[in-house]
């Protein structure tokens, strides 16, 4: 599915060609079943936290709303501070989250079908003036829920991280260093971060 970003990233960049031996292919697969607001739910979720504590969190919050696979934006606007908080979010989660729904019954948050036609930029100007989500939120959305394959979320910390680890920098690269360092990644920036939390999964 990746054979021409691997290629490209192997071509342009040495260390990330060893890594992407080493890995195999890579196992990027957009989740086509997931809408935009499910996905900026989960994704403030994971805000500051590890995947495991994240997840039982989010599953605790799911729990809350029998009868559906993910609650619906009206179920949360609903649904009182107090409930949301006993799942285990955050003051400033629960509020993120409210607004995030009630941003989709207005229908600033896009359906999957409007997000489709708007552009990367469009996307993350549109939905960072949402309450808690910040461009971070709003680049996982990008790479992991409509596949976009030229994203660097350069704050992220495990990508950061596993760039240090693979270039064997004494210190994690500064946003604006990793920018730079990832031109020549372009258009498959997104195929890139993935190889480099891969690093940092290794150990």
């Amino acid at each position: 599915m990746h054979r021409a970003a691997e290629l490209h990233l192997s071509k342009s960049d040495r260390v990330l060609a060893r890594v992407i031996r080493d890995v195999g292919p890579c196992m990027l697969r957009p989740r086509r079943n997931c809408q935009p607001f499910q996905s900026l739910v989960q994704a403030v979720t994971h805000q500051q936290l590890n995947g495991t504590a994240a997840q039982a969190i989010l599953k605790r919050f799911i729990a809350l709303f029998p009868g559906s696979k993910f609650p619906q934006p009206g179920d949360i606007i609903a649904a009182s501070d107090e409930r949301l908080r006993s799942a285990g979010l955050s003051r400033a989660k629960t509020a993120a989250i409210k607004d995030i729904a009630r941003n989709t019954s207005t229908g600033h948050v896009p359906t999957r079908r409007e997000a489709a036609r708007l552009t990367d930029e469009d996307l993350v100007a549109r939905l960072t003036e949402i309450r808690g989500v910040g461009p971070w939120t709003v680049e996982m959305f990008l790479i992991f829920t409509l596949g976009r394959r030229d994203v660097l979320p350069v704050g992220d910390y495990g990508v950061r991280c596993g760039f240090a680890k693979a270039y064997r920098w004494k210190e994690m690269p500064t946003p604006k260093e990793l920018l730079a360092e990832g031109e020549c990644w372009r258009p498959y920036r997104s195929i890139a971060a993935w190889y480099l939390w891969r690093v940092l999964e290794a150990g």
